[in-house]
């Protein structure tokens, strides 16, 4: 005899909800836990000497012998970083794109663990994982391999949009999948989790392909200047048409910033970039080219004191200085909280001679209005969960479904380590697990507490003095 709670299914957020960053949910039923995405967030401005944030993933190790696989929906960190910690302990299965697949494989070498097993997947794969089916969906965003999941459980199709917007004119040629989304609508969708991110923006985001046409025009503008273009490493797409573009108008890129090094090794490995690798050149050699035969390809658009462009605008970095005849174009939108360090970075940069761009460089990879509004109607669900954004996002999100129909009763925002149970006619928070974050610092996962960090913004605002006294 069924049991009556049968066709009940626990949504589990264990990350990813009121901040930009540390995606991971966990949806269960009896024996099987499935783990869709496992990320990390950067450091705060207070957070002195931390290098990350992963999420406090006590329930998964509790729970180990549940966990039936990872299912990543694309390879940006804040949705595959704190893989490599959790896989020491979880050692399941993890299926995602090609590109997801290798940028993964390198951090998961960098940390020397074994025993992993990667299963590559296409759009229109479906896998079996306990109770659970996965269906992965095309979706455009500023990285190759991008999915929204249709996960069907034993109450319903959960959908799952990852982080998405609408694109008609990609870069790879390869529009989202709007037909199987209504498909799937059609069959009936019991919960939607979607991404908040632009969700107070409205219209649509412009197309990456416009990005670049206006990158084009500034690189024909500054012909005769030394070009610097700083960007996310992981907006593959950005620095494919970076890099074609400066082949096009015959210049040599230098990259400086380890990540950047590592996202173009990749895109290359799996043949996302067809550009030659004598493109490239040493930072060293940028000295014996004329100014308008370089382009100097850089982390640091987000101002990170570390960064390179930080060290550049500074004058700390002993390779290249900046000068009166370089542009610097920062193609990126300041995320919430940076916008003081890039401001300080461009007033540095300013102060050295050099010209800074920032409008119309960038495209967010992050669905605006009127994009959300179309996978709403399309897929048409019973309820909802916003994710992926700050409280005001989730809310704004929640206020946009309402306003297209959905029932307020049938939205829930709910909170990290909040059970979600689901079933076929109801939704409710049923409980909370152990859950929050976890500060790496350095080799220390989880030392670093509230007293140590008041300690060193002690230290960092009166200073030490140290005394030495020999005997």
């Amino acid at each position: 005899m069924k049991k009556e709670n049968s066709g009940s299914v626990k949504v589990i957020p264990i990350g990813g909800l009121e901040q930009i960053g540390m995606n991971i949910t966990a949806i269960e039923y009896d024996d099987s836990i499935i783990v869709v995405d496992c990320g990390l967030a950067f450091p705060e401005e207070e957070m002195l000497g931390i290098d990350l944030v992963i999420p406090d993933v006590t329930y998964l190790k509790e729970n180990i012998d549940k966990v039936k696989g990872f299912v990543i929906t694309h390879g940006h960190e804040d949705h595959i970083g704190s893989l490599p910690y959790l896989l020491k302990d979880v050692k399941a299965p993890i299926y995602g794109s090609k590109m997801t697949l290798t940028l993964l494989d390198n951090k998961i070498r960098e940390h020397k663990i074994t025993g992993v097993k990667g299963i590559c997947v296409k759009p229109g794969y479906v896998i079996k994982l306990g109770v659970f089916n996965v269906e992965f969906i095309k979706v455009n965003h500023s990285i190759p391999g991008a999915f929204a999941l249709s996960i069907d459980t034993p109450a319903g199709l959960i959908f799952h949009t990852g982080d998405f917007k609408i694109d008609y004119e990609p870069i790879d040629g390869e529009v989202i999948d709007l037909a199987r989304i209504a498909e799937i609508g059609r069959k009936g969708v019991t919960l939607m989790l979607a991404e908040s991110t632009n969700v107070e923006r409205p219209g649509y985001t412009i197309s990456e392909r416009r990005v670049g046409e206006n990158l084009e025009r500034i690189f024909i503008e500054n012909a005769d200047r030394r070009l610097f273009v700083a960007t996310f490493s992981s907006n593959i797409y950005r620095v494919e048409q970076i890099v074609n573009l400066a082949i096009k108008y015959n210049r040599r890129v230098a990259v400086i910033g380890r990540s950047m090094v590592n996202n173009i090794d990749a895109g290359m490995k799996i043949g996302s970039f067809k550009f030659d690798k004598s493109v490239f050149i040493d930072v060293e050699k940028i000295a014996s080219l004329e100014d308008k035969n370089v382009l100097v390809l850089s982390t640091g658009s987000q101002g990170e004191p570390k960064s390179a462009l930080a060290s550049l605008a500074n004058g700390e970095f002993s390779r290249v200085e900046i000068g009166s005849n370089d542009t610097v174009i920062f193609s990126s939108y300041p995320i919430p909280g940076n916008e003081n360090m890039v401001n300080a970075v461009i007033n540095n940069l300013y102060k050295k001679g050099a010209i800074v761009v920032t409008e119309n460089v960038h495209a967010s990879g992050h669905a605006c209005q009127e994009e959300l509004k179309t996978v709403h109607n399309l897929l048409n669900p019973k309820f909802f969960i916003p994710v992926h954004g700050e409280y005001r996002h989730l809310k704004e999100h929640v206020i946009l479904s309402e306003k297209l129909g959905m029932p307020k009763t049938n939205c829930l925002i709910p909170e990290i380590g909040n059970v979600v149970e689901l079933t076929r006619n109801s939704m409710a928070i049923a409980g909370t697990v152990q859950a929050g974050e976890q500060l790496v610092d350095g080799l220390g996962i989880g030392d670093v507490g509230s007293v140590v960090l008041r300690d060193r913004k002690l230290l960092s605002e009166d200073g030490l003095v140290i005394v030495v006294m020999g005997v």
